[in-house]
């Protein structure tokens, strides 16, 4: 809450609406020195004209608005808990550590709670950790009549699985309880929150709370604390960082509230930029002026009118701070980090490259590749998290009830017949017992599910295939569809054994709507057909794991797909991902030797993937999917030797982070050298 005191706002803003004027004026000639060396700061981020600094000691913050030990939304908040976890169990005994830095949620979204009591914090993914207070700041910020205020904001620290926490309190910004018109698709750390901060806001706050801890630290004589020697800003949650880092501290300097020399230790810490989906960037432009001015106070304007970018084909990104007229919380990091890591390789191509990847920020991030301040390193796993073992198993198995899957390896796949057959059992009790789904999977809607307990006996004989994916547009659901479709049609003309095909998963109603209707269709096809496709709206963890425990196939349509974590788990499971040839999924999946890509892949029509002699034969997505679908069954038909071992390079890859050669090998090069 606030407990500050409210003052005017003053001089050096940004005018309210200056954003909405066609032409305002950003750059302004001058003989200031300092102002001079603003204005060339992302021009030498970007071409990497700054060296990198001896670092002996890795000593990193992690920033991030999510972790999955306390607050998980998606694949940033796997990275930013495993990363530092795995990076200190191999590191930590020379002396490198990494700390994360994340905000202290509280309150009830109806689907995540936290709470803190007795110096414990109760996370949203239950687990808990102990914590002591170690800071109290006042942060500046403007309130909902553009009043600039003092949030008293607390710094608690804690450790938990190696790794030491810092929590940032601050209940105006971290609450969860959501308002009264927050949006039902907004939940977890992105609610727009009882006292209406939306997300950006909210974010935009973290990258101050952790920039004037940053600077209470260097500037504290008496080096009660270690000051880190990195800065990894996970996404564009922390976007905000690098402009603090790199404009802040000179204003400033030039205004007498910051000592040159401190000025400089800031400047000189590396900030390293991880970006997950390019998609999400935090864009706010009705508080554009006001997010501008809560960062940067009364140095808003002179930070604004010197903040270049480095030369590029876009006239929207000349200036670091908004893209075009509008707040974006990436565009700092993007222009002004030291170095921008993503989340694959081919993804760092796709982005560089192409413009349905890299939005706005495609030239910026193609002069980087050029001048090797951006990298990509495939995001890890802990592989034994993800294969199949005993504990989890044995939990499914409590879970279902009377339902016996079994641990298997690659070394006993006769086990996994034995689950697929044990799936076709249970999907067959949820479709005939309305008690047992609404015990089992309670908030799973279900479309008339029929019994194929029949199928059983001859399960060896029939590709059991299945998707988990959110249902959003990304995911490639009507690809896979039309896929089906074209699929069911030819196969109603042999007397192979049509799929099962098990799909859903949490997300839009639309995208529901439209596997429903593949069913439909299917059914108009061949009524035997479609009683095998089972769709569903919603997510259980025991559902989805069950369903990767028994497919032989794990469909991957993917509009786009930075890094992909579910790929690495279903090959783990020894379900073999079919897959589009994007992002990550062409890093960890080689085609016919533990998976199956297509052979092109296009963007907004354009070919990214693959040869002009191949774009020419499929044209499109889904006939290069419906294609790589094709070879896919006909290999379990026809080949189930070749499958067979297939499936065995699947179950014996690892995308471990600490394997040789792993990923916190590729970021300890990273952070020690600047390079790959």
């Amino acid at each position: 809450m606030n407990t500050g005191k409210n003052t005017k706002c003053p001089t050096g803003f940004l005018k309210e609406g200056f954003n909405k004027k066609k032409n305002f004026n950003i750059i302004q000639p001058t003989h200031d020195s300092a102002l001079t060396a603003m204005q060339k700061t992302g021009k030498q981020q970007c071409l990497g004209k700054k060296s990198w600094p001896q670092i002996n000691n890795i000593n990193a913050w992690m920033l991030s608005a999510e972790t999955a030990t306390f607050m998980k939304w998606g694949g940033l908040g796997m990275i930013a808990s495993e990363l530092p976890e795995n990076f200190n169990n191999v590191f930590s005994r020379n002396n490198h550590h990494i700390s994360i830095v994340t905000p202290m949620y509280l309150g009830d979204t109806g689907k995540k709670s936290a709470s803190f009591e007795s110096g414990v914090y109760y996370g949203a993914e239950g687990k808990s950790i102990e914590l002591q207070k170690i800071k109290t700041l006042k942060i500046p910020f403007l309130n909902e009549r553009k009043t600039l205020t003092s949030y008293k904001t607390d710094y608690y620290q804690g450790t938990l699985n190696g790794v030491d926490y810092i929590f940032i309190n601050c209940e105006h910004f971290f609450s969860i309880n959501p308002h009264i018109k927050n949006p039902s698709t907004q939940d977890g750390c992105y609610v727009l929150n009882e006292y209406n901060i939306n997300e950006v806001e909210r974010f935009a706050f973290f990258s101050k709370a952790v920039y004037l801890l940053l600077t209470e630290y260097v500037t504290d004589k008496t080096k009660k604390q270690s000051v880190p020697n990195i800065l990894i800003a996970n996404d564009w949650h922390s976007g905000a960082l690098a402009g603090l880092c790199k404009y802040d501290t000179i204003t400033r300097v030039r205004s007498g509230n910051l000592l040159p020399t401190d000025a400089e230790s800031i400047q000189s810490i590396p900030i390293v930029h991880i970006a997950h989906h390019l998609g999400y960037q935090g864009w706010d432009f009705p508080n554009t002026a006001k997010i501008l001015n809560s960062l940067y106070e009364h140095n808003t304007a002179t930070v604004f009118k010197n903040a270049k970018a480095v030369k590029n084909a876009n006239p929207r990104t000349t200036n670091t701070l908004i893209v075009h007229d509008c707040y974006n919380q990436s565009s700092g990091n993007f222009h002004l980090a030291d170095r921008v890591v993503t989340v694959s390789i081919n993804y760092m191509e796709e982005v560089s490259k192409e413009l349905g990847f890299g939005y706005d920020f495609r030239d910026i991030l193609k002069i980087r590749k050029n001048h090797r301040t951006f990298f990509g390193i495939v995001n890890g796993y802990d592989k034994r998290l993800i294969s199949p073992n005993p504990k989890k198993i044995e939990h499914i198995n409590d879970y279902f009830k009377d339902f016996r899957f079994k641990v298997y390896d690659e070394n006993s796949l006769d086990k996994k017949l034995n689950n697929k057959q044990e799936c076709i059992r249970l999907l067959s009790r949820l479709a005939t017992s309305e008690e047992y789904k609404k015990q089992t999977i309670p908030l799973i809607e279900t479309y008339r599910f029929k019994d194929i307990s029949a199928l059983e006996s001859k399960a060896d004989k029939i590709p059991f295939i299945c998707a988990t994916s959110r249902l959003v547009e990304q995911k490639g659901y009507d690809i896979a569809a039309q896929a089906i479709v074209k699929l069911i049609t030819e196969n109603a003309k042999t007397r192979r054994e049509f799929p099962i095909f098990v799909l859903g998963g949490a997300g839009d109603l639309e995208q529901y709507e439209l596997l429903k209707k593949l069913k439909n269709d299917v059914e108009q096809i061949s009524s035997k057909a479609a009683e095998r496709i089972f769709v569903f709206r919603g997510y259980r963890d025991e559902f989805a794991y069950a369903l990767q425990l028994a497919a032989d196939f794990y469909l991957m349509p993917s509009r786009f797909e930075p890094c992909g974590l579910t790929q690495m788990e279903a090959m783990a499971k020894g379900s073999l991902p079919v897959a589009m040839s994007t992002g990550g999924l062409v890093d960890t999946i080689n085609d016919r030797e533990d998976g199956f890509r297509t052979e092109v892949f296009f963007a907004e029509g354009v070919r990214v993937y693959g040869s002009n002699i191949t774009a020419q034969k499929f044209k499109n997505n889904i006939n290069a999917y419906a294609d790589t679908l094709y070879k896919a069954l006909k290999c379990f038909y026809i080949t189930p030797n070749i499958l067979k071992l297939m499936t065995i390079n699947a179950m014996k890859k690892d995308f471990s982070w600490t394997v040789p050669n792993g990923s916190v090998y590729k970021y300890y090069k990273l952070f020690k050298t600047g390079s790959l």
